[in-house]
């Protein structure tokens, strides 16, 4: 597992006002959690957050790009999560902004927990 970066400890700063959030070491890279959802992901000392329709043409606008890899069968495997644009870096309220709106949608759309099967006595 990769260790935490200086980038992540710095991002972990940035995005602190946001309340508790973490970093998990994920697949290479961090996934970037507050209260056990992830609504953001680092890769490649880049930072993505989490978008669908409801936010999609602000990423758009910035020139975002969606995160996306390359599957052993060669296929081209795109994620819902977007490159944040470099100048937020440099705004935290913006960021912070940015980042509340990805946290809400990656909530809104959190997969509920699987839960053991029961069995009848």
């Amino acid at each position: 597992m990769p260790k935490q970066s200086e980038y992540v400890t710095y991002l972990l700063e940035l995005l602190a006002p946001l309340g508790q959030v973490s970093a998990r070491a994920m697949f290479g890279g961090h996934g970037i959690y507050r209260d056990d959802v992830m609504f953001g992901l680092v890769a490649y000392e880049t930072l993505y957050f989490k978008v669908t329709a409801d936010n999609q043409a602000d990423y758009e606008q910035a020139g975002s790009q969606p995160f996306s890899y390359s599957k052993k069968d060669g296929k081209v495997a795109v994620m819902s999560y977007w490159t944040v644009p470099a100048d937020l870096l440099e705004d935290q309220d913006q960021l912070l902004e940015w980042a509340r709106k990805a946290y809400n949608i990656a909530l809104k759309h959190k997969a509920p927990l699987k839960r053991g099967k029961k069995t009848k006595a």
